[in-house]
């Protein structure tokens, strides 16, 4: 696994997970570059990644690059980049994209246009290398390309290629805030427990295996979610009294526009990155 130099472009959680999946899958260390202004994170990133080249200028990690990973907040992302665009027309490299909310032709655009762009949706999940992303690749990007992305977000987790752009914004809603969603559930399940009589540390220990041990049988079993519902859910029993009562709150209704709502918000985000690019 070697598609020549690879420079991140900031120095937060996410590339540092990235960045250390690479070395993990023996990635040359030298062809790895990171750029982070502040010395403090470059003296963290040092320590964590050993032999990974560190940089305090944008300009000079991503100079004579086969990719380029813009790992910013998506609010500064126009500014970053635009500096970068004549540099970047030099070699045009493939450009990936982990900043949410800000499409791939704007960030075409701010670098100087014809360039291949792959936007990536991870999950918070990835800073285990347990996440899952969504990908999508522009009408530049080749299929070794292609390839190379997909290789390099794979070391935090499995990579979904969508087949447009809207549909990432449907991966942000669903996978990218997902986690929070199941926080919370596990938050609610605790806290009941514990106004029932439980311990916190039994209550956070049952509620834990058990997300994780459903999470196996769903993937494992080959079952539909229906399905494995029907298991639990026995006629007269504990679970249908739970289930009967969440059918009479329009519980599912209500999860269903909370996700669409955050699918409206991505999309909200872009638009606004959008105008705000061509100021």
């Amino acid at each position: 696994m070697d598609y020549g130099k690879v420079a991140y472009v900031g120095g937060g959680n996410m590339t540092r997970a990235l960045a250390g999946g690479m070395l993990s899958a023996g990635y040359e260390p030298s062809h790895i570059l990171i750029s982070e202004p502040l010395k403090a994170h470059r003296d963290t990133l040092s320590r964590e990644l050993p032999g990974v080249v560190i940089f305090a200028q944008n300009e000079d990690a991503v100079r004579d690059t086969e990719c380029v990973v813009l790992a910013v907040k998506p609010q500064i992302l126009c500014d970053v980049c635009k500096p970068l665009a004549s540099i970047v027309q030099e070699a045009k490299p493939l450009i990936i994209s982990i900043a949410a909310g800000v499409r791939a032709s704007d960030i075409e655009h701010w670098l100087g246009g014809q360039l291949p762009v792959v936007r990536v949706m991870p999950n918070q999940p990835a800073l285990l290398r347990l996440g899952i992303s969504g990908l999508f690749a522009n009408e530049h990007t080749s299929e070794r390309q292609l390839r190379a992305a997909t290789n390099i977000i794979s070391t935090t987790g499995p990579v979904i290629k969508v087949g447009s752009e809207e549909d990432i914004d449907t991966v942000t809603a669903v996978s990218g805030t997902g986690p929070a969603y199941f926080y919370l559930l596990t938050d609610m399940l605790v806290k009941v427990a514990v106004d029932l009589g439980l311990t916190y540390d039994d209550a956070l220990a049952l509620v834990l295996e058990t997300a994780r041990g459903a999470g196996e049988m769903a993937d494992q079993s080959g079952e539909t979610m229906d399905s494995l519902i029907a298991r639990v859910r026995s006629p007269g029993g504990t679970t249908a009294a739970a289930f009967d009562f969440l059918d009479g709150t329009d519980f599912r209704d209500i999860f269903s526009k909370a996700v669409v709502a955050a699918r409206d918000r991505a999309i909200h985000l872009a638009d606004q990155a959008h105008k705000a690019g061509q100021d």
